[in-house]
């Protein structure tokens, strides 16, 4: 019951995240939201015919944000194993990388200042197509604890 409820969910989502991205779906917001205004002297620029108009779009913004987390939440993780798939595939890339999404902030800290080693490395290079690895990076950093 629950794996079907999620997959509703997700091509639900989809189409509505899709639909909604669309100029027709702005159009009809607009259309909606000047239709709201023409009425406002018909209404006397009410408590409730403000009312309507915030209702509405709270109510819609509230849903939209979890339609637009799942698409979004699908996304990332497509762009996630891609990039996997492209780490694993490269004999010289580093599969430290692999699943980094998964590490913790500290981590991820960690392996950023392999990287800023890196750009350090490339930077002392006259010749800008030489590349540099994590590792280089790390035996550099020993190499200078030593010294």
């Amino acid at each position: 019951m629950a794996n079907s409820v999620s997959v509703l969910f997700e091509k639900f989502s989809a189409k509505a995240t899709r639909a909604t991205g669309k100029p027709v779906a702005f159009i009809l917001a607009f259309i909606i939201i000047l239709g709201w205004v023409i009425t406002g002297p018909i209404f006397h620029y009410s408590d409730t015919w403000q009312l309507v108009i915030n209702t509405g779009t709270t109510i819609i913004t509230f849903l939209m944000v979890f339609l637009i987390q799942q698409s979004q939440n699908k996304d990332t993780l497509a762009v996630q194993l891609k990039l996997n798939e492209l780490i694993a595939a490269s004999s010289k890339a580093s599969n430290r990388l692999v699943d980094v999404e998964d590490l913790t902030e500290a981590e991820l800290e960690v392996l950023k200042k392999f990287y800023v080693k890196l750009a350090a490395l490339a930077k002392t290079e006259s010749d800008i197509h030489k590349t540099h690895s994590v590792d280089e990076a790390a035996a550099m950093h020993r190499t200078k604890r030593k010294a």
